[in-house]
């Protein structure tokens, strides 16, 4: 597959064509940002600080294969990143399954899956299970009007009672955004509840060869197309030249201008590259009011699998982890080397110290907590373990989020904007970032083309 090879363009000239485009970052929001502007005739090149593509999709070896520092997985749901996979010819290449999700809490696990699941979770009374069950029935029949301006905290407790926030809406919450679960919008709740259960039953989907086929197929295709692809290359300066168009400068290197740019790595490191220079003016209070939650992943491949479930939430103080990811109950046993793949993670501030802890401390933790839970789980079990972790993976959203979003165009016509911080109300996702890059490329195009 080869795209952006149209020739003939002029160059640089405001309301023209693209022109020479970079992207700033080399995850899946810049590579679709790269793919989709070289179809629509841009020569692309994009620059990632990192020595490999596909930011939160990275890899790790392990025995033949590489797998997924942090897990992912394919909804039915998740239209933009299917439609690309289609186009990238990556559908065939697609296989689902059926999984499950379950609660610990109370030295139980309680499968949470479906009606009679809500009925038997024994941790809540009666009337507390009927009005659960409503929630969720609320939750996919009810329009989002107004959620965006009502806690979390606030609509749950109204719907499912005290009870039952306590002991499962507040924990998962908090597995989420730590102190700050008070000041999230029901409207992240209602978006991420109709994503996962949307097709009426949880089914999952996920690409042989793993996210990693996926990058390595938009590279691949970029590249022979003619598109310019670096690897660490960490932009230190932005600004705009006298004439209006952005320009960078690479580590130690030249500064070099380009006709537009999309900036796809995480929103503070814009304001780092951008210094007092032109562009500071259009900087002040941009995302200032936005901070963003990281992850601390032990990822353990095991001999054994620890359940049924491909997603467990755990829910009781004290846990080095607030949820236990087996993806082996999705991932083709071929596809992770024949091992049972497991995820152990907590989602956090970058500023909270477990985030900084050795690496052998957060395992050892980690381990312990897996064998609280799994108590025939031992150490012998254990065929590698390693531990992964990223600053900045979703925003802290606070009321009033969409009139607070930061725009997807920047600069009119210059520079444009593609990071998690813009794809709220939607899930932080593959998918939603895939979508958000089609929509800031269609702008940009639009606008070099009106």
């Amino acid at each position: 597959m080869v795209v952006g090879k149209e020739k003939g363009h002029a160059e640089g000239a405001l309301g023209g064509a693209p022109g020479r485009v970079a992207v700033v970052g080399g995850g899946i929001a810049g590579l679709a940002s790269a793919y989709f502007l070289a179809r629509g005739g841009a020569r692309v090149t994009v620059l990632e600080a990192s020595d490999a593509f596909g930011g939160l999709g990275g890899t790790f070896p392990y025995r033949d294969v590489h797998l997924e520092r942090f897990y992912h997985c394919i909804l039915p749901t998740d239209q933009e990143l299917l439609a690309l996979l289609d186009a990238l010819g990556l559908t065939e290449e697609l296989y689902w399954h059926g999984t499950s999700f379950a609660v610990h809490t109370g030295g139980r696990l309680y499968p949470m899956n479906h009606p009679r699941d809500v009925l038997g979770f024994r941790a809540l009374s009666l009337l507390d299970r009927l009005r659960l069950g409503v929630t969720g029935l609320f939750a996919r029949l009810s329009p989002p009007r107004g959620l965006d301006d009502i806690t979390c905290e606030a609509w749950l407790g109204r719907l499912s009672g005290k009870r039952a926030f306590s002991l499962l809406w507040r924990p998962l919450l908090e597995a989420k955004f730590g102190d700050h679960y008070r000041e999230v919008p029901a409207l992240w709740f209602w978006t991420r509840f109709n994503r996962d259960k949307g097709a009426g039953g949880e089914v999952k989907g996920y690409v042989r060869g793993g996210y990693r086929r996926i990058t390595e197929t938009l590279v691949a295709a970029l590249k022979r197309g003619g598109h310019v692809l670096r690897l660490q290359a960490p932009v230190k300066a932005l600004d705009l030249d006298e004439g209006g168009r952005p320009r960078l400068r690479v580590a130690q290197g030249d500064w070099e201008t380009f006709d537009r740019l999309v900036f796809t790595a995480p929103l503070p490191y814009l304001r780092g590259i951008a210094g007092d220079g032109r562009l500071a003016g259009v900087l002040a209070g941009l995302g200032e009011d936005v901070d963003m939650v990281g992850v601390l992943n032990a990822v353990f491949m095991l001999r054994r699998s620890l359940s049924p479930h491909y997603w467990i939430a755990a829910t009781e103080a004290g846990s080095p982890f607030q949820g236990v990811v087996e993806t082996t109950n999705l991932i083709d046993r071929g596809d992770i080397a024949d091992a049972h793949l497991v995820y152990a993670l907590r989602y956090l501030h970058r500023s909270d110290a477990w985030f900084a802890a050795a690496d052998e401390l957060v395992l050892d933790a980690s381990f312990t907590g897996l064998q609280r839970l799994f108590p025939e789980l031992e150490a012998g079990d254990v065929l590698a373990r390693h531990v992964f972790r990223t600053p900045f993976v979703e925003p802290i959203y606070t009321l009033g989020y969409l009139s607070r979003r930061p725009p997807n165009e920047l600069v009119p016509g210059r520079i444009y904007l593609a990071t998690t911080t813009q794809v709220y109300p939607g899930v932080t996702s593959w998918n939603a970032s895939v979508g958000l890059a089609g929509r800031v490329v269609a702008g940009l195009l639009g606008g070099a083309r009106a």
